[in-house]
């Protein structure tokens, strides 16, 4: 148990938030079953970004991935496409169900997450690591203002489910 709690420590220490972890003392394993990032936003269509400088790095939600299922596809924006917010710009299609992708902000898509594209399960698998979709250039950072933060994000999911 000691190695969790260091574990969780060193989880805080880097930005990420651990809602749950899980131990199997039979196994010796343990997952962490939702963490989120300090800096990352939400919109209330379910995706993310993330900013860095001008940058943002865009994805869904896991809430998002686990409602599609297993992703079987993935159409991305291209760089260089100009997006202004709320714009859809790309779709994902799983076996049950097909969902677009929209831009949480305006800006000029830089690069595009070609691996997730060859590999769409990418987005079930790591939605926030491996699993991002796109980066933009911000054209607009005030617009990050109108975005959920991470405890935002959770009580919108709490309220959405009553």
């Amino acid at each position: 148990m000691v190695f969790l709690t260091r574990f969780a420590r060193l989880l805080q220490q880097s930005g990420v938030t651990v809602n749950t972890l899980k131990y199997t003392t039979n196994f010796r394993q343990f997952h962490v079953t939702s963490a989120f990032h300090k800096d990352r936003l939400f919109t209330e269509k379910h995706e993310w970004v993330e900013v860095n400088g001008q940058t943002g790095v865009v994805g869904i939600s896991q809430y998002a991935q686990e409602a599609l299922g297993d992703v079987v596809f993935a159409q991305l924006p291209d760089p260089g496409t100009t997006l202004k917010q709320n714009d859809e710009c790309g779709a994902l299609e799983s076996v049950k169900a097909a969902s677009e992708v929209y831009s949480p902000v305006s800006g000029q898509v830089t690069e595009k997450n070609s691996a997730v594209e060859e590999s769409p399960a990418l987005v079930n698998t790591n939605c926030y690591d491996k699993g991002w979709l796109f980066k933009v250039n911000l054209s607009n950072p005030a617009e990050l203002k109108g975005l959920m933060n991470e405890k935002q994000y959770k009580e919108y999911l709490l309220a959405a489910e009553h």
